[in-house]
């Protein structure tokens, strides 16, 4: 928690009681089913939750507005940005049945009514939304592929509407055909060597009916 709030300083009461629940939740359902390595869930702060907020970091969300994450795995990046974001509206997509169980339980467990959770592949989702985040699930051509359509028409935020992706490492040659994408260093927001490599991916979407 003191991780947490070195770098958000304006957490309300209720966001840091959640915050703070999020350990003990993880550890009980991860003995259950396994969504988080052994090695990271005593990590869970640094690895999980922090590195989810770096998305906050490249753009806070507005109220009304709505995030679709797709690969949610055990509910990263969505369940922290949910938390940080009590008025927006988040919809976590993954196609394992097991790991939206545990984030069903995890939302249960915090009483999360700002999220919604669907067990399908994101092609089979409808909708549209504000921005789509995840955590490295696939190739940026394969994740914008099966994101196609998904994206609002009208833009409310400082950055055009479309997707805010986690990833690691060399991108320049997975971002070589998208000239409109922005990196964005996570270690130029947090300090600690675990993000030396990390970054937020920010690629503008258009609208498609």
């Amino acid at each position: 928690m003191e991780l947490l709030e070195k770098y958000f300083p304006d957490l309300t009461k209720d966001q840091k009681n959640k915050f703070a629940n999020l350990q003990d939740l993880y550890k009980d359902w991860n003995l259950k089913i396994n969504v988080v390595s052994r090695k990271d869930i005593d990590e869970l702060y640094l690895r999980h939750v922090l590195h989810s907020l770096g998305i906050a970091k490249v753009q806070r969300f507005l109220p009304g507005s709505s995030i679709l994450d797709v690969g949610t795995g055990g509910g990263f990046p969505g369940i922290p940005l949910a938390i940080l974001h009590p008025e927006t509206n988040f919809h976590l997509v993954d196609s394992i049945g097991k790991k939206i169980k545990v984030v069903n339980e995890v939302m249960e467990g915090l009483r999360l009514k700002n999220v919604h959770t669907t067990n399908a592949r994101v092609e089979e989702v409808p909708g549209h939304y504000d921005f789509i985040v995840s955590r490295a699930v696939a190739a940026m051509p394969t994740f914008v592929h099966w994101t196609t359509g998904k994206i609002a028409k009208e833009s409310n935020h400082e950055l055009k509407n479309g997707i805010l992706y986690l990833k690691g490492g060399d991108l320049s040659e997975e971002l070589a055909t998208y000239k409109r994408a922005k990196i964005y260093d996570l270690q130029d927001y947090f300090e600690e060597d675990f993000f030396e490599t990390k970054k937020v991916v920010h690629l503008p979407l258009k609208f498609k009916k």
